[in-house]
């Protein structure tokens, strides 16, 4: 009878004589070998294309000049992404749905404005101003995700007028004086420009991260095994983890070196971890995936179609105005051109180019983290070499477009493989 048994790589008996630990990391290596090559001949991707990009970018601007990865300059990226990337989170889960937002910044500079006047102006507590300037955020969103759910008018169109309207309402508050400087000691001032000092504290933050990373994969995992889905193996689980931790705590290392974790950057990695637990493990994240494959087919399941769209732009709202937060702190002020030029360009950029489709139902608010950190990049280093602005436009437009044509191959694949 013939042998119909895949031929051995090795020679007999060497995995064998090989340390058990050394077995199991080659099985994992293994499994996750057969798992790439099949999510990557059905077009699942993921945020490998990202990741190429940004460890490209990292090295061509390393090599033409050595301060590009410094721990001052990493610090000061590090803090840059924050306010255009919290903004970015909340496109994330507008595109889920397969829709646009356009109005993002607008809303934030509409929120910035609501503080500064409040704060400043009129000598409203600053946590006060603070909470009234984010439920104005809120309200635009959920305003514009109320109108987009019951019309049934795209969003782009209905966030296409709220632009407009909220940039206008904007240069009203401000008045004629046009500019509005924060008090530089105040809470809001200070969340780009305060860091902990203390080792400690970036250290305990990446353990922490390593631990959470760890629990949240291990009960998904056990909560997959219960109900008899697909899970993935103990061993590569902590092989996972391990990754994210060598990633933690170089990145602690490399901030201690400057002026220690700064507080923008962890309440940005905060936000970012429980909206993505939101969308992944929670009944709602499930409605917004489900809404992003199909409208008709959520109604069918008796899905609440007009509530989870209207909570998607809500959320898009208050993400835009905690961003135009971050970004008014990042100048300590706020003017009329807050939340214009290229914000709303880089927000959805960012969204994209980290690997969210722009057909709905795919892409995680990391996405937004990743594709932050490549837009920065650029910015960065054409700062530290100088080169023109006009440059940046052109390789940032660039890796978004070759986003995109990557995000549509990769549906043509999912559908030839009948999973779109």
């Amino acid at each position: 009878m013939a042998d119909n048994s895949p031929a051995r790589t090795t020679a007999p008996g060497t995995e064998s004589r090989q340390p058990p630990h050394r077995q199991a990391v080659a099985r994992v290596l293994e499994g996750w070998g057969l798992l790439f090559r099949h999510k990557l001949s059905a077009g699942e991707l993921g945020a490998l294309p990202v990741v190429l990009v940004l460890a490209a970018v990292w090295i061509v601007f390393q090599c033409l000049n050595e301060n590009f990865l410094s721990p001052r300059n990493l610090s000061n990226l590090s803090v840059d992404i924050v306010g255009t990337g919290l903004i970015a989170v909340g496109i994330v889960f507008v595109l889920l749905l397969g829709e646009l937002d356009l109005s993002v910044g607008s809303i934030s500079g509409l929120a910035a404005a609501v503080f500064a006047v409040l704060n400043v102006n009129n000598g409203v507590p600053e946590w006060l101003a603070l909470i009234v300037a984010v439920l104005a955020g809120t309200a635009a969103g959920t305003v514009q995700g109320y109108s987009f759910a019951r019309t049934r008018v795209p969003a782009f169109v209905v966030t296409l007028a709220g632009l407009l309207t909220w940039n206008g309402l904007m240069l009203y508050i401000l008045g004629t004086s046009g500019t509005v400087n924060l008090n530089e000691r105040g809470l809001v001032a200070r969340l780009t420009s305060y860091y902990f000092h203390d080792d400690a504290a970036a250290y305990a933050a990446a353990a922490v991260s390593v631990g959470t990373v760890f629990l949240v994969s291990y009960l998904a995992r056990r909560r997959r095994r219960s109900v008899g889905m697909p899970h993935r193996s103990l061993r590569a689980v902590a092989l996972r983890t391990g990754v994210v931790a060598v990633i933690a705590f170089a990145t602690a290392y490399l901030l201690n070196r400057f002026q220690g974790l700064p507080l923008a950057l962890l309440i940005f990695l905060v936000v970012v971890a429980g909206l993505d637990i939101v969308l992944r493990h929670t009944r709602y994240g499930r409605q917004v995936y489900a809404l992003g494959g199909g409208v008709e087919a959520a109604r069918r399941a008796s899905l609440r179609v007009t509530r989870v769209q209207t909570a998607v732009l809500a959320v898009s709202g208050t993400m835009a105005a905690i961003g135009g937060l971050f970004l008014a702190s990042r100048i300590t002020s706020v003017s009329q051109s807050s939340g214009s030029g290229v914000l709303l360009l880089n927000a959805v950029a960012a969204a994209v180019i980290g690997g969210t489709s722009l057909f709905g139902g795919r892409g995680t608010t990391w996405s937004a983290v990743l594709g932050m950190l490549v837009i920065q990049s650029i910015a960065s280093g054409m700062a530290i070499t100088d080169t023109p602005a006009a440059v940046q436009f052109m390789i940032t437009g660039g890796v978004l477009f070759a986003a995109v044509v990557i995000d549509s191959l990769a549906r043509r694949s999912q559908e030839a493989h009948g999973r779109a």
